[in-house]
């Protein structure tokens, strides 16, 4: 690591001439005088190197994180297990420094990894095609109700509030910075409510957007919500958990038109928020609509296998009436990540993972339920999170567990009103048998 080197007056002075001003205030003549800020920064004085990185440490100690504590926490973000090649591979420079392919009949290495990237996807999702990636589950949940939109002419989308509160909000920005309706439907027993669903079916809707599992954790009945829209000719958007496609039907087995989700879990780590990735992926009846990039395979003069982007539908390449997003940045090493993590995985090792989160999930909810003292809040088949409840705040119990290493549940509180003591716990196949029981034990313990 180099230190940072800052500007000599004399360095400063000869960029000043050289753009033709005289100071750096004259930089700033757009901004009104008086709205100028005039005082001092509330910063401290200077430091040496030394001091700047003995501050930056003792600040960063402020964190803990998942390799301080034992993590039961999910909603979203997942600590599953990320092999140690994983980060061997990605940092390499050729890949660590590429960022997108705007030559890319010499980036061949590039469009490779994001062709093999995309070939995954499409298979674990079961879909035609899936494209580069986007920024994360949020925003690829957002694009996924716009191609609906552009396909169909709707205005209205429908979305169940057991989609992820998060995931919601960022769709509800995009639609109504463009003036498309979000209805939310309510669940019923933590699942999307159908009938509610079907009452709410109009000639306007565009799409029907459900995750599965659902932010409870819940399995959905995707077969029958897909059949529900496709009889409004509407487009069954589906959120999924890229690790639970390890065990369960992907969503193109079960009527899916477009698949969306967070590919975080496949290999990237926490990072305390991101940077994550999102994925999206659909049938060829939509690819035309799909933002971002395809990738394809070809063969060049010479008759090798080569890579080309065989389409491009955003307002760079083509006219901006006729681009379908402003999609511009493909997390492409967030990409290579989630590629990297399959490949070493493969489908067995993918099934185990999921198996295995599913099976402590399981434990964990029978004895921490068997006890008493934390209730059933629902009655469905769940993957690896599931929802429990306390006469108990969740704050209080979330503290006693702190106090014991142990990162708690997520208060279901904060986003659904009638769950203010209700907690939704993750386990995934890093936890142990002796970390369960612990967690069960304190919990039991907490007054």
């Amino acid at each position: 690591m180099y230190p940072y080197i800052s500007l000599t007056k004399e360095d400063q002075d000869l960029m000043l001439k050289k753009i033709g001003v005289s100071s750096v205030d004259d930089l700033f003549e757009a901004i009104p005088e008086e709205v100028r800020f005039k005082g001092s920064l509330n910063m401290n004085g200077s430091m040496s190197e030394i001091e700047v990185m003995n501050h930056i440490k003792k600040l960063a100690k402020k964190n803990v994180n998942t390799d301080d504590l034992t993590c039961f926490l999910g909603a979203g973000a997942y600590d599953h297990y990320i092999p140690s090649v994983i980060k061997y591979l990605v940092s390499r420079s050729e890949f660590f420094t590429a960022y997108t392919p705007y030559q890319p009949e010499i980036s061949q290495g590039t469009l490779q990894a994001i062709f093999e990237y995309q070939t995954m996807i499409a298979d674990l999702t079961g879909m035609d095609v899936a494209n580069a990636s986007m920024y994360d589950g949020a925003t690829a949940c957002a694009e996924a109700a716009q191609m609906a939109i552009d396909s169909t002419k709707r205005k209205t989308v429908l979305v169940s509030k057991t989609v992820h509160p998060e995931t919601r909000t960022v769709l509800r920005t995009y639609m109504e910075c463009k003036n498309f309706n979000v209805v939310e439907i309510d669940s019923d027993d933590g699942a999307t409510d159908a009938s509610r669903l079907k009452d709410a079916l109009s000639k306007d809707v565009a799409a029907v957007i459900v995750q599965s599992p659902n932010f409870f954790g819940i399995i959905e009945d995707l077969e029958e919500i897909g059949k529900i829209a496709h009889e409004n000719k509407s487009v069954f958007v589906v959120s999924a958990d890229p690790i639970s496609l390890g065990i369960l039907k992907n969503p193109g087995e079960q009527g899916a038109d477009i698949v969306v989700g967070d590919g975080q879990s496949l290999g990237n780590a926490l990072n305390f928020g991101g940077p994550y990735l999102g994925f999206l992926a659909t049938t060829s009846k939509y690819y035309r609509k799909i933002p971002g990039r395809l990738v394809g395979e070809t063969t060049d003069k010479d008759g090798k296998r080569g890579f080309v982007l065989t389409l491009q539908a955003r307002e760079q390449h083509i006219r901006r009436d006729k681009a379908s997003s402003n999609i511009c940045s493909n997390q492409a090493l967030c990409a290579l990540t989630a590629l990297v993590y399959l490949t070493v995985l493969g489908k067995k090792g993918l099934r185990e993972v999921a198996y295995q989160s599913m099976q402590k999930a399981h434990y964990a909810y029978d004895q921490m339920t068997s006890r008493g003292k934390y209730r059933k809040v629902f009655d469905k088949p769940f993957f690896k999170e599931f929802v429990v409840a306390s006469d108990m705040p969740v704050e209080h119990v979330n503290r006693g567990l702190l106090e014991n290493g142990i990162l708690g549940g997520y208060d279901l509180g904060k986003d659904y009103p009638g769950y203010e003591k209700s907690l939704l716990f993750c386990v995934t196949e890093k936890r142990t048998r002796a970390e369960i029981d612990n967690l069960v034990d304190v919990m039991g313990g907490i007054e």
